[in-house]
């Protein structure tokens, strides 16, 4: 555990469910509201979870600023600014120098159109490489020159939102994210800052992501499936944009701005995916983290995708779940808003800060699934897991402000 307590004093997320808390518990209570929100047409044969209509000047004012961001880049912006408006730091400049960053993204997105333009115009030319040359340079975005990396999204983000502090970035699917949090946890708790902006983003929609999961036999085809009972290729992407505020008690309490939630703990691993190394590696971090037995007060909030959820990764988190939290309430959050890749790790732990902040969990997800079978009464703390996805295993703990 650590020195200083790391409370949640503001998060931002923008996902299928809408973007403020009150939309975001009526959908998971409401499957009607949520399976809205799944596209099964856009991206055929393969289903995504898509947000719905935002106001990005809302959080990006300058046109110029917004004209410079792909789908990604817009995604977390406009959750990093929904998280600091929550914190009470949106436009206090002497705040903002002081507030570090530590996000998490993945690499470059295409511009297909200026893909298709390139393709059909550089036949049978003699200056070919020349043109080409020309065209990448007159047409694509800065962001999308440089390959989107994550220096550049942080970047983004520091200039809409002046946000001056130091900056790090993670890069590498489901473990960036969650190492992103690891990192800002482990610094607030140490005293390296009072003040950690950290969040990720993840766009369901591009077509060079989905071709590289297909390939790998991991993207879930045709109409939408439970998340439980879905064959192996069973991942169903999910847009999201999820960032938290991170300070210290006394930080929080000299600026007069009310906890959300506490951050108790994080930890990330890697296993080679043996035969029962995900369970062994749950146990240990379930004992760095020093809860104890797993009962009806704690839920459980999985990081399960759907790869693998009849034989591999997925059904693995899910026979963890049934033995070490058999009486405790689980949701498998990714039937709702679907697999968020970087982001979906944040994602849940903001979600477990609004039900702290409620004292309860919403209802079953998958109410036929044994997994989410427990009944739900008041609750204090929420685990967040990450063992059933493709890379990296993670648990963090969010309990109540007290």
């Amino acid at each position: 555990m650590t020195d200083r307590e790391v409370c949640i004093t503001g998060y931002g997320l923008l996902s299928p469910l809408g973007e403020t808390p009150a939309a975001r518990w009526a959908a998971l209570d409401d499957p009607a509201a949520w399976r809205a929100r799944i596209d099964e047409a856009a991206t055929a044969p393969f289903p995504i979870h898509t947000v719905g209509d935002y106001e990005l000047e809302a959080q990006v004012p300058r046109p110029g600023d917004r004209r410079a961001m792909g789908p990604m880049m817009q995604y977390g912006a406009y959750a990093a600014g929904l998280a600091l408006d929550m914190a009470g730091l949106k436009d206090d400049a002497d705040l903002l120098q002081r507030t570090h960053m530590i996000v998490a993204s993945g690499g470059g997105e295409r511009d297909l159109e200026l893909d298709r333009r390139i393709l059909e115009g550089a036949s049978g030319r003699d200056n070919r490489d020349e043109w080409i040359t020309a065209q990448m340079a007159d047409g694509l975005r800065p962001t999308l020159f440089l390959a989107q990396l994550p220096n550049l999204f942080a970047g983004n983000i520091s200039i809409v939102h002046k946000v001056a502090g130091s900056s790090r970035t993670f890069m590498g699917e489901e473990a960036a994210g969650a190492d992103a949090l690891r990192i800002a946890h482990r610094r607030l708790a140490a005293g390296q800052g009072d003040i950690f902006l950290v969040g990720a983003a993840f766009a369901a929609a591009r077509p060079d992501i989905q071709l590289s999961y297909n390939a790998g036999g991991m993207l879930l085809r045709g109409g939408f499936a439970d998340l439980w009972s879905r064959p192996d290729a069973g991942i169903c992407f999910g847009a999201a944009g999820a960032f938290l505020v991170l300070e210290s008690r006394e930080s929080a309490a000299a600026r007069g701005v009310a906890v959300r939630a506490l951050l108790r703990g994080v930890e990330s691993d890697r296993t080679d995916r043996r035969a029962g190394d995900p369970a062994t590696t749950a146990r240990r971090q379930l004992e760095k983290l020093g809860i104890g037995p797993v009962g009806p007060e704690t839920a459980i909030l999985s990081g399960a995708s759907g790869a693998g959820a009849a034989t591999g990764i997925t059904a693995a988190e899910r026979a963890m779940l049934e033995d070490l939290a058999a009486g405790a309430p689980v949701r498998g959050t990714a039937q709702a808003v679907g697999h968020a890749v970087e982001a979906a790790f944040l994602q849940n732990v903001i979600l477990a800060a609004a039900c702290v902040e409620r004292g309860e969990i919403f209802a079953p997800l998958s109410p036929g699934a044994p997994v989410e079978a427990a009944g739900a009464g008041p609750i204090g703390r929420v685990l967040v897991t990450g063992w059933g996805h493709v890379r990296g295993e993670a648990l963090a703990l969010v309990e109540g402000a007290g």
